[in-house]
């Protein structure tokens, strides 16, 4: 089990729950909106806004904190990430925003406390890069884009 220490920005309201599991077997933490003045946001089709979550991470070296889209909210709404999944690096300590973006057809609102996405905690591998005069050979070779099939 990773800890993650949270800690609330000065303005937030602390009856905004903490990021918390769902179910037993979620991998990602919902996390919820704290918005000023306890308010809400409306979020016209094709707008994209930094929401406020209120918090700020302590992330252990050698994790990070993936912010993944609601999946119910993307069917249902159209509401996605843009940068999906956004990276939290450990030694980052600055307020956490998610950037929300609407892709549906309808305005879309987000009242203060609403859930608006989840964080997954993963381990972090770092590669050295070296350059080469050759790469080796593969099955696919140099195929992209849709080379394996359809789409």
């Amino acid at each position: 089990m990773v800890t993650i220490r949270v800690m609330r920005e000065p303005e937030a309201d602390p009856a905004v729950a903490l990021p918390a599991y769902a179910t037993e077997g979620a991998a990602g933490a919902d996390l919820r909106a704290n918005l000023p003045d306890r308010g809400e946001l409306v979020l016209a089709p094709g707008a994209r806004a930094l929401v406020p979550t209120g918090l700020r991470l302590e992330i252990p070296e050698g994790f990070e904190v993936q912010i993944r889209p609601r999946s119910g909210l993307a069917l249902k709404h159209g509401i996605t990430l843009p940068n999906s999944p956004g990276t939290i690096d450990w030694d980052y300590r600055g307020p956490l925003g998610v950037i929300v973006m609407n892709a549906g057809d309808e305005p879309f609102v987000i009242a203060h406390g609403d859930r608006i996405a989840q964080m997954v905690v993963a381990p972090v591998v770092r590669a050295r890069f070296e350059t080469a005069g050759a790469l080796s050979d593969s099955a696919r070779g140099d195929g992209g884009f849709g080379s394996t099939g359809v789409g």
